[in-house]
C-alpha cells in the first residue's frame, strides 16, 4: 500500500471530489492525507484521512468568499475570471508552496495527488522529476488546456469547424494569453521567482501539460473534440460525492410522483446570497406551468424565498441521490460537481452560469445537447420559462442526457484514480532505482 499526499483550494466544489477520492483510497488500505482548509477537517477525518491545513491567507473559508475577493462585484466576465485567479488562486501561492514543502518533508509521500487549480503545488513542479514524488492532478472543472482546436478557456465558446474556426482559435488564444491575461501570467511568474523558481513554461491557465498523469473528472463526450490533447491527460469519468445528509424527507415528498414534470432550481451553497439571480426568477416564470417546481436552498431558511407559487416546494437540502431520478429539469447555475451529478441520472439542464468556470460548463451542456444555456448568470424569467419548456418539449435532451449518463456509468473511476496513483509511484520508483548516465 502506499502513502499518497491530496491537497485541495478550501473551496466546496473543489475539495468535496478530493475527499470522496481520500475515502476510497483509504478503503483500499492507502495512508491518506488531505492538504486543505482548516473548515474542512471534519470532513476529511471522517473519510478516514489525515488532515493538514493550510497556512496563511490560503486558509480561507468560502462560505464567506466576499472577504478574500472585496472587489469582485466591480468585475464582469473574463474580467471577474482574472481578479478570482490573480487573488484566490496566485496570491495564495506562498503560504500553499510552503505547506506542501512541510508535508512532503515529514511524510514523504509516494505520490501527490492535487486538484488542478490548487497552484501551490507549482513550485515542486519547477523543481524537476528527480527532486519530487510523482504529482498527478485531478480535473474539478472543465478541462482548461489550450488547443487549436477550441477557444480560450473563460470565454464560454463553443468550437467552429474547419480552417476558419482554427484560425479564430489561434488569434484568441494568442489575444487571451499575450494580451488580456498578461497581468495575470506576469503575477504568477513573479510569484514562482520569489519562491526562488524559474518562471512558468506555460501559460498559467495551461498547467495541465506539467502534471505527470492529468486525470480530467468528466467523461470525454463532455468535453470538445481536440486533436491536440497532451499526452499525459486521461478522461477517467465523474467523482459524485455522496448526496448531502437532508434529515427526513419533507411532508410534500411524495407529490414528485405524480403527474407533472419536476422541474429543481438551486443557486447551491456558496452563490446562494442573492435569490434573485436564479431561484426566484425560476418560481416566477413557472408559477402558471403545469409543473412542480422544486427548490433546495443551499442551507438558507426556506422563509428567505418569500411567498412560494402554489406549484412550488422547498426545502433547505434534499438528497439528491433520490431527487434526480425524479427530476425532468435541472435549472443551474452550472456549477461543474452539481451538472455532473445531475447528468449522471440522465437529467437535461438549463443552465445560467456567469463567473468563475460556470459559462464553459453551460456551452458544454449547450454543444453537446443536454442543455439549454441562457448565457448569464442573471436571466430574465421569460427565458427561463422559454429554456424549460425548450427542454420538457424536446425528448432529444433528456436522450441525450440519458445516453451521457450510460457513459458515465461505464467508468471505473476510483479504480482507474488508484491505477494511475500506482503506474506513477512505479514508474517513480524504477527512474529512482535505474542507474545515472
Amino acid at each position: 500500500m502506499s502513502n499518497y499526499l491530496l491537497c485541495a483550494n478550501p473551496v466546496q466544489g473543489h475539495v468535496a471530489p478530493i475527499i470522496a477520492i481520500a475515502r476510497d483510497l483509504v478503503a483500499r488500505g492507502h495512508d491518506v492525507t488531505v492538504l486543505t482548509g482548516s473548515r474542512f477537517r471534519d470532513a476529511v477525518e471522517a473519510a478516514g484521512a489525515a488532515h493538514r491545513s493550510l497556512g496563511g491567507i490560503a486558509d480561507y473559508d468560502d462560505r464567506s468568499i466576499e472577504d478574500q475577493l472585496p472587489d469582485r462585484d466591480r468585475y464582469r466576465g473574463i474580467a471577474k475570471l482574472q481578479y478570482d485567479i490573480q487573488t484566490i488562486f496566485i496570491k495564495t501561492v506562498p503560504d500553499q508552496a510552503r505547506a506542501v514543502e512541510a508535508a512532503v518533508a515529514e511524510l514523504t509521500p509516494d505520490a501527490i495527488l492535487v486538484e488542478a487549480a490548487f497552484a501551490g503545488i507549482l513550485p515542486l513542479l519547477l523543481d524537476g522529476r528527480a527532486n519530487r514524488p510523482a504529482v498527478l492532478a485531478v480535473g474539478v472543472v472543465p478541462l482548461s488546456q489550450a488547443s487549436v482546436d477550441a477557444a480560450p478557456y473563460g470565454l464560454g465558446l463553443a468550437p467552429k469547424p474547419g480552417a476558419f474556426g482554427r484560425v479564430r482559435n489561434r488569434v484568441l488564444n494568442l489575444l487571451v494569453q499575450k494580451v488580456i491575461f498578461r497581468q495575470t501570467q506576469r503575477l504568477a511568474n513573479e510569484t514562482m521567482v520569489a519562491l526562488g523558481r524559474p518562471k512558468l513554461h506555460e501559460f498559467i491557465l495551461d498547467q495541465s501539460r506539467l502534471f505527470d498523469r492529468f486525470l480530467q473528472l468528466s467523461p470525454s463526450e463532455f468535453e470538445y473534440p481536440r486533436s491536440d490533447l497532451s499526452s499525459n491527460l486521461r478522461f477517467v469519468g465523474t467523482v459524485l460525492p455522496p448526496a448531502p445528509i437532508a434529515g427526513p424527507l419533507p411532508a410534500w415528498w411524495s407529490e414528485l410522483d405524480g403527474e407533472r414534470p419536476v422541474v429543481h432550481v438551486t443557486q447551491g451553497t456558496i452563490d446562494n446570497k442573492d435569490f434573485d439571480r436564479l431561484v426566484r426568477p425560476t418560481l416566477d416564470a413557472l408559477a402558471d406551468l403545469d409543473v412542480l417546481v422544486v427548490v433546495a436552498t443551499g442551507g438558507r431558511p426556506v422563509e428567505e424565498l418569500g411567498e412560494l407559487p402554489g406549484n412550488a416546494r422547498a426545502a433547505e437540502f434534499l438528497p439528491y441521490d433520490l431527487l434526480f431520478p425524479k427530476t425532468g429539469v435541472f435549472v443551474t447555475n452550472a456549477g461543474f460537481g452539481g451538472t455532473q451529478y445531475a447528468l449522471s441520472h440522465g437529467v437535461p439542464l438549463v443552465t445560467a452560469g456567469e463567473t468563475e468556470d460556470k459559462p464553459e460548463v453551460s456551452m458544454r451542456a449547450e454543444y453537446i445537447g443536454v442543455g439549454v444555456n441562457l448565457k448569464t448568470g442573471t436571466p430574465k424569467a421569460a427565458a427561463i420559462r422559454a429554456g424549460v419548456e425548450r427542454v420538457l418539449g424536446d425528448p432529444g435532451f433528456r436522450e441525450r442526457a440519458v445516453a451521457l449518463a450510460a457513459r458515465i456509468e461505464e467508468y471505473d473511476t476510483f479504480g482507474e484514480i488508484e491505477a494511475e496513483l500506482e503506474s506513477a509511484v512505479r514508474s517513480a520508483r524504477l527512474q529512482l532505482e535505474r542507474p545515472a548516465g
